[in-house]
């Protein structure tokens, strides 16, 4: 039986960051979520009661949830339910973990900029023209974010600074670096 589950709730402490004796990267947080409904007597909303989850995150999951994810953002977590029980001092706790397939922000909320990793999927292993190749048809519309400075590496020396560059038409705008939105960009 797989206890496979998705969870809407908050972020509710900062991310805590660790490497395995084995050398895997993981991330870990706890998560809320409160049930919300409508009291028409009042004609307000009413918050009902908070599962806490803790949500652990491996591998490339770990690094792109310290860099994405924040405490009070609202989320959606994919994963594997597990459930612990353990006694101390005569009673019983229960404790219930998400192992995380998946974590992305809850668009319900707000909205967010999504940057592709180098390391996730084939992208790493394709060269120009092989299928997962930035502009290869792979659907990610071949955009790139470079690093800072002009195709020819050099910059102007602002730690701000950086570029994404739209490879159909050429044309290149900036990065906000602290929230990765598109400097130029309508709202």
């Amino acid at each position: 039986m797989s206890d496979n589950i998705t969870v809407r709730g908050f972020v509710a402490t900062e991310i805590r960051s660790s490497t395995t004796p084995g050398g895997v990267a993981t991330a870990s947080f706890r998560l809320g979520a409160t049930d919300r409904r409508y009291d028409r007597a009042t004609s307000t909303w009413v918050d009902g009661n908070t599962n806490w989850f803790t949500v652990q995150g491996y591998r490339q999951l770990a690094g792109n949830l310290g860099c994405s994810v924040k405490k009070g953002q609202r989320v959606i977590v994919v994963g594997r339910l597990k459930m612990r029980s353990w006694e101390k001092d005569g009673r019983i706790y229960h404790a219930a973990e998400i192992d995380a397939e998946s974590v992305g922000h809850d668009l319900m909320w707000g909205s967010a900029n999504f940057t592709r990793t180098a390391g996730a999927g084939t992208q790493t292993a394709a060269g120009p023209g092989a299928p997962g190749a930035p502009g290869a048809g792979d659907g990610d519309g071949g955009s790139a974010p470079t690093e800072s400075g002009d195709a020819d590496g050099h910059s102007d020396g602002g730690p701000d600074d950086a570029t994404y560059i739209d490879e159909a038409p050429g044309e290149e705008e900036e990065v906000d670096r602290e929230t990765g939105e598109l400097k130029g960009a309508a709202a």
